[in-house]
């Protein structure tokens, strides 16, 4: 294998196709990229036995052919490289990789020893903007869980229906809901693991860039340009977030966002994270009392509102309600209240039923 790229091609290609390599593997072949030169360019592939992410970029190749190196190794050297045309060739066990004056001989592995990646059997697709996906990724993905008690917990449902793409995310505590229109066939639940989301979520760009989502029995296949990830199904049974919801609520307060989130992050500095000390909202008229008290000592503010919340006082773990509040796309948001124990819901101000979000209160103790 011989062939030469620019460097910042090869280093985006690298950084992209490593998302999906093991850091650690009792095989050191999932340690590596598998780099495939035709004559077609440089294919770089990452694979984890769970997700794979593959990526094509143009290359001057002299000889075909395949070898797996060390991702990390290799990511370092093109990065310390400099700029300019980066060669590199493969013989035997032995990779050299030159740029300018700088060179490089390191081992390789053979692509023989890189496992297959699996079968994909698609049964339907669906195709959407890039940076659509992308904002409804970052605004479900905090509330998925790292907890591997509950496994199906650990990614995002997708429910593709009447020409509407909801995404539900749930860790136990919160809840979050993303809905918007996205054209395509009905498509039965799946559930995608939050960690090919995070991948999927940094490669794709900002625009409007078509991105196609195709689903397979056990597999999810996201096509993004010239990379594809592959990334196996949640299965499961995940929450029946229709019934989790409240429907009705006795207490609804329109706030701006950015300054309920602003009194919540003041007040949080008094927070000891060892003892997880809630902060205590009340919802009074016309205003928003935030206070809390912990061994660091104590802090109070408040942001105005429209409506009452009938002086209801609940508790809360800042940051599940400020990651809330981060995530939510509207400038003005109304949250809805039922009793100081009963969840907290937050969905925009304009009843448009895009986005969702529920956190659970925390029991208070006596101040």
């Amino acid at each position: 294998m011989k062939l030469s790229c620019e460097k910042h091609v090869l280093q985006d290609a690298i950084s992209i196709a490593s998302r999906a390599v093991s850091p650690r593997s009792a095989l050191p072949v999932l340690e590596g990229l598998l780099l495939e030169a035709t004559d077609l360019g440089l294919k770089l592939t990452g694979y984890d036995l769970k997700k794979a992410v593959y990526t094509s970029i143009d290359a001057n190749v002299q000889q075909t052919g395949a070898a797996v190196l060390s991702a990390r190794l290799l990511f370092d050297i093109v990065r310390a490289m400099p700029d300019g045309l980066i060669q590199i060739s493969v013989e035997e066990n032995t990779a050299n990789i030159r740029c300018g004056k700088a060179e490089y001989n390191i081992p390789s592995m053979k692509s023989e020893d890189y496992p297959e990646l699996p079968d994909f059997e698609e049964e339907k697709s669906f195709t959407m903007e890039q940076g659509l996906l992308k904002s409804m990724i970052n605004e479900t993905i905090f509330a998925v869980s790292d907890s591997e008690s509950r496994p199906v917990y650990m990614g995002t449902l997708f429910k593709l229906e009447d020409g509407e793409l909801t995404m539900v995310s749930v860790d136990g505590y919160r809840l979050a809901l993303r809905r918007e229109k996205v054209e395509g066939p009905d498509v039965k639940d799946f559930i995608v693991p939050g960690s090919a989301l995070a991948d999927v979520e940094r490669i794709c760009s900002d625009g409007d860039e078509p991105i196609t989502i195709s689903i397979s029995p056990k597999h999810i296949f996201f096509e993004i340009g010239d990379t594809s990830l592959i990334s196996r199904r949640l299965e499961g049974e995940f929450l029946n977030y229709k019934s989790a919801i409240p429907e009705t609520f006795k207490y609804e307060v329109v706030v701006e966002r950015t300054e309920l989130l602003r009194t919540v992050s003041r007040v949080a500095l008094i927070v000891d994270d060892k003892t997880r000390i809630p902060i205590r909202l009340t919802f009074a008229d016309g205003v928003i009392d935030v206070r809390c008290a912990t061994v660091l000592g104590s802090g109070v503010d408040s942001c105005v509102c429209e409506g009452s919340g009938g002086a209801t006082e609940i508790g809360f773990n800042h940051k599940y309600l400020s990651d809330a509040l981060k995530a939510a796309p509207a400038d003005t948001i109304k949250v809805c209240l039922n009793t100081s124990s009963a969840p907290c819901v937050i969905r925009p101000a304009d009843d448009s039923g895009e986005f969702t979000y529920l956190v659970l209160p925390v029991r208070m103790r006596n101040e």
